[in-house]
């Protein structure tokens, strides 16, 4: 058996995905990835993900490792070999050879999603699947005080969906802000794991919380309970940017 163990890095436009991880009966990004391996491998290797998006998510930078058994395909030639093989939704960026102990998901450092907010009283096409439009100009300096609450290790359960029994609410979050380009107001978070929906219901609230003050936010934050969470953003406006290992 072959011990390559191979790392690509992969983009993908998230609107006609039912999310990262396989379905039976669901087009997903990691079924349409481990058909187009298997076409190169008999063998059908299994991908293993920096981080599970969910239906509608979109992906910039996210990586994810696989073994091929009896591989001879030079690492430099995988990227064309696997991306005329997949749908024009999603593609192969880059490849390269990674350590045999190497594991995607559980040897990311650090996870950097953004979050694009159209602000415009109408509609704009080139927008529609990736950003959640609003109507309001925002407070930028005061969504940018609500944020730094987010800064450090603590206890995000407030904005945990669904959590699993005995899942911890703990989560170090480095950095989070929001910034301004052209029409858009970017949100940029990175930690070293988020919880599910987190980023999005973090973003909800902000939003729903347009015309309070910072300390609402924080305790908000600080009160634990779920309920006191603004609606969840739409996923559109998600985007899992770059892991750092």
């Amino acid at each position: 058996m072959s011990e390559r163990n191979i790392l690509l890095t992969v983009s993908y436009d998230g609107t006609e995905f039912c999310g990262w991880q396989r379905q039976a009966q669901e087009r997903t990004v990691q079924g349409e990835l481990e058909r187009a391996l298997g076409a190169l491998h008999p063998e059908r290797p299994g991908v293993i993900a920096a981080g599970r998006t969910d239906s509608g998510v979109h992906a910039a930078g996210q990586v994810l490792n696989f073994r091929p058994e009896n591989s001879s395909i030079p690492i430099d030639r995988y990227p064309a070999a696997i991306n005329r093989l997949l749908p024009r939704d999603l593609k192969v960026q880059s490849a390269r050879e990674a350590a045999p102990e190497f594991h995607a998901r559980f040897d990311a450092l650090q996870r950097t999603y953004r979050y694009q907010i159209l602000v415009s009283d109408q509609p704009d096409p080139l927008y529609e699947r990736f950003a959640h439009r609003i109507y309001r100009r925002p407070r930028i300096a005061t969504w940018n005080r609500m944020a730094a609450a987010l800064l450090g290790e603590q206890d995000f359960t407030t904005f945990a969906a669904s959590p699993q029994p005995g899942e911890s609410m703990y989560r170090r979050v480095d950095s989070a802000s929001f910034t301004v380009s052209g029409a858009l107001v970017i949100f940029r978070i990175t930690a070293n794991a988020f919880l599910w929906r987190m980023i999005r219901s973090v973003v909800g609230t902000i939003l729903d919380l347009s015309s309070g003050e910072p300390e609402d936010f924080h305790e908000i934050l600080s009160s634990r309970e779920r309920a006191r969470a603004g609606p969840t953003a739409p996923a559109r406006g998600l985007c899992l940017e770059q892991v750092r290992y």
